[in-house]
């Protein structure tokens, strides 16, 4: 197996903060992480004698590469280390075509610049931001050799998924004279002797590449002194004071997107951290429940009935009046366009609308292959080329539509100017019956959103999460709702006639117009136990573990020292134990404890036990790991400790300890 990292910067570029590439620490991150071969990738640049100096400074592989910025995604383009002249005129060519931080070229132009990809080892961002679009690697599929991911998470879910690129993960580092801490991205591959066909090769089957030497995709480096873990459960025992904590810092500090649920850490404010999440829970559901609504209320706020009403009464007292001075109609008044109806312009929404909708179809990339069996991609593509015709025809018909009205307006301006009769006021009466017609509709969808019921319910290990809709009951109500002083009681008096009651909304000049949909119906939250009932104080802290355990899930790795600090073996058992198993199946998880009832009963797929040593002023420790059935755990100097006794001493004080227990207390009490 070899270890590879192929993606290094070296330069400071438009793309990249400023930092300063120290050559002395390329060499110790190399020997410290035992790597094998290297890819010098710069944004969109290849500086030819800085490489040179790098490879003769380096006795391993380095490859000449640049990442570029390819269709607004980047993409790794890696060459073999030949010809560096040609190579280096062609990245000048992408130098000089990327101007700024935000232009990118497109595949014809990399075609161009590059001629045969086959010549080339290719590698998309693929599950790391800013990644290159599925129909682009699609279009690059006969040259692409693998996708490149951020963490350990991602790199198992690809590993796992047929439809996947073969997932690498590396440093994307920039090393410089102040880093105290090597990266641990990097990818192993099988291979016996680094060329770049042979790299080529293992980059292409997913049974060649691994997270660990020997581990296969079941290990990882955790830390950058080298600590292997278990990409599932793992647990860290020891003494008090033995590096335990130590440890997890170190596996937090040198990884990212990492969740650390710290001892002790729930205890503290806990009632304060239980109402945050449940507000910011309740806020979640609310915006989703209440999302059209919000539209709806958008379509509505600017229809003034009043003001329809006053129109339609101008309309009919002009129509009158028009009628009964028949004997003033003069020669203006007599002509078609004197009292002429303007044209209904026509609008693009629906069009827009059909585009958008196309575009999300063609663009998704989670149920591509599903969409496809229905719609052919070309089919999609010819469809928005024609909805786009249509949209430029449209506009033209709508320009014209405008310079009609323009003259039907100027023209009636003139005649009403010159003609003694009374013209009929310009009234648009489909607009105010839509408008009335609106108005209904709104009243009925807050009518039918005020009746009770439950909109929302979910289960974290015993606790239940519900959410229920309910009308407001008083104007007190809607001012805690506002958290501000404004007043409400004149607005509540019109609570049960929906578009009254937002007419009142309105005028309290203080409230937001965009949370006028908050006011109709309140949604209120709580979490029970088990019985039903409203968790108690003591609960609190057990719901924000859980709640917090089940939140990693949006990070990379899990790190949980000493749950049963604050928490007794029934609930850790019961609930703790049960989540974090099945968590563990999904994401890493390394957890520090002292109790058998997690140590023990959690089964762990790995164990690590920490010893501290003293050695004058100098203070070190060390880790001794391997799988919980091993009859020795080793270091990383080969050294073994006991496995069964270190777990007696860790978790039951020792096995006199634990005999004596089980044979003067549980044997009494059992018998």
């Amino acid at each position: 197996m070899k270890k590879i990292d192929l993606h290094i910067h070296t330069i400071s570029t438009i793309s990249d903060a400023t930092f300063i590439f120290s050559l002395e620490k390329l060499k110790e991150y190399i020997e410290a992480q035992n790597i094998d071969a290297i890819a010098i990738t710069n944004h969109n640049m290849f500086n030819l004698s800085q490489f040179q100096e790098i490879d003769e400074a380096l006795d391993i592989k380095v490859f000449p590469g640049i990442e570029i910025n390819l269709e607004c995604g980047h993409l790794l383009l890696i060459s073999d280390n030949t010809d560096l002249e040609s190579f280096s005129q062609k990245c000048n060519q992408v130098e000089a075509k990327i101007i700024s931080a935000e232009d990118s070229i497109n595949i014809s132009e990399m075609n161009e610049i590059f001629h045969t990809l086959n010549n080339y080892l290719l590698i998309p961002h693929y599950d790391k931001k800013p990644s290159l679009k599925q129909e682009k690697i699609d279009e690059l599929s006969s040259y692409i050799n693998a996708g490149e991911v951020t963490s350990v998470k991602k790199f198992i879910y690809h590993s796992k998924k047929n439809e996947s690129l073969v997932p690498v993960i590396f440093s994307d580092s920039r090393l410089t004279d102040e880093i105290s801490n090597f990266p641990t991205r990097q990818t192993y591959i099988d291979l016996q002797e680094i060329t770049f066909s042979g790299v080529k090769s293992c980059l292409n089957d997913k049974n060649k590449v691994a997270l660990s030497y020997e581990g296969g995709n079941n290990f990882f480096q955790a830390t950058s002194d080298g600590l292997q873990l278990s990409t599932g459960l793992n647990i860290i025992l020891g003494e008090r004071s033995s590096g335990k904590t130590f440890t997890l810092d170190k596996i937090c500090k040198d990884n990212d997107n990492v969740k650390y649920i710290k001892q002790f850490s729930l205890l503290q404010n806990d009632e304060e951290k239980f109402n945050e999440q449940l507000a910011t829970e309740e806020s979640r559901v609310t915006e989703n429940y209440l999302k059209n609504f919000k539209e709806v209320v958008e379509k509505v706020v600017d229809i003034d009935i009043s003001e329809y009403s006053r129109q339609v009464d101008g309309y009919i007292t002009s129509l009158l009046k028009f009628a009964s001075e028949s004997e003033r109609a003069d020669i203006y008044s007599k002509t078609a366009l004197f009292n002429e109806s303007k044209y209904e312009t026509s609008n693009l929404i629906s069009l827009k609308k059909l585009i958008e909708a196309t575009t999300l179809l063609l663009e998704n990339e989670e149920y591509k292959t599903t969409i496809n069996t229905y719609i052919q991609e070309e089919n999609l593509k010819l469809l928005i080329i024609d909805l786009i015709n249509k949209i430029r025809t449209k506009q033209e018909i709508i320009l014209k539509e405008q310079w009609l009205n323009d003259l039907i307006d100027n023209t009636k301006r003139a005649l009403h100017t010159r003609s003694a009769q009374t013209n009929i006021d310009d009234i648009d009466l489909y607009q105010i019956a839509l408008g009335h017609k609106k108005v209904n509709k709104f009243n009925e969808v807050v009518n039918f959103l005020k009746t009770e019921k439950e909109i929302h319910r979910k289960d974290i290990g015993k606790f239940k999460i519900i959410a229920e809709t309910k009308k407001y009951t008083g104007a007190q109500e809607l001012k805690n709702k506002s958290r501000s002083k404004m007043s409400f009681s004149t607005a509540f008096q019109n609570y049960d006639s929906p578009y009254k009651f937002l007419e009142e909304l309105k005028n309290i000049s203080q409230l937001e117009a965009t949370d006028y949909y908050k006011y109709f119906i309140d949604i209120q939250y709580k979490i029970l136990n088990s019985y039903g009932y409203q968790v108690s104080g003591g609960e609190r802290s057990e719901f924000n573990l859980l709640h917090e355990i089940k939140d990693a899930l949006k990070h990379d790795i899990l790190l949980i020292d000493e749950p049963e600090s604050s928490f007794d073996n029934q609930f850790l058992k019961s609930e703790v134990n049960k989540l974090i198993k099945e968590l563990s199946k999904e994401i890493p998880i390394i957890l520090v404890t002292h109790n058998n009832t997690v140590g023990a009963s959690i089964q762990p797929d790995y164990v690590v036990h920490t010893q501290r040593e003293i050695n004058g002023q100098t203070v070190s420790y060390d880790l001794f790991s391997g799988y919980p059935s091993d009859k020795e755990l080793k270091n990383s100097n080969g050294e073994g400790i006991n496995n069964y006794l270190m777990i007696m001493n860790c978790l039951e004080a020792g096995s006199e300890t634990y005999e004596k227990r089980r044979s003067d207390i549980y044997e009494i009490l059992k018998d």
